[in-house]
């Protein structure tokens, strides 16, 4: 870590762009924990609800014929489908608020979001999950968790590992 501040570092020693990076990263995170209490509202983690979700998907949405296949394999099996959603929207979600292992995270949450925009082609505005997308992908590829995350403190420790 660089002990003299320049003059384009803020008082917390951090280039601008990393605590832009992180807030970007918690923006995409609280978005996870915020969808996840809203499905969960919903009745979206239930085998019906879940299940009724993904058949309209399949019936309304212009995504490819064997994406849909996908999707309706998730419907038939919504009793395994639906528990497993709610746990990665939720683990997502939390790992990127604190700052854990943020670069993976953030790759699984890049294509995550990308299957669930696949998903509903045609039914919801394009840009409605695409910027979700593309600012989970901008956190894989930055170090996001490294200001105002657990993964600053892991870096202190291993600077040179991958995962943050």
């Amino acid at each position: 870590m660089n002990t003299n501040a320049s003059p384009t570092q803020n008082l917390a020693n951090q280039p601008p762009a990393a605590n832009g990076l992180a807030i970007v990263r918690l923006t995409i995170g609280a978005m996870f924990v915020w969808v996840f209490f809203e499905n969960l509202g919903k009745g979206l983690y239930t085998p019906t609800g879940y299940a009724g979700l993904i058949n309209y998907y399949i019936k309304a949405s212009h995504s490819p014929a064997a994406w849909k296949a996908v999707m309706g394999l998730a419907a038939s099996h919504a009793a395994m489908a639906a528990p497993m959603q709610a746990l990665t929207e939720i683990s997502l979600g939390i790992l990127l608020v604190i700052g854990l292992l943020t670069r993976p995270v953030a790759l699984v949450a890049f294509l995550y979001l990308a299957s669930l925009w696949i998903s509903e082609w045609g039914t919801a505005w394009i840009w409605e999950l695409l910027v979700p997308v593309l600012a989970s992908f901008a956190l894989s590829l930055g170090r996001a968790g490294r200001a105002w995350g657990v993964d600053a403190l892991l870096a202190r420790r291993w600077p040179s590992s991958p995962w943050w």
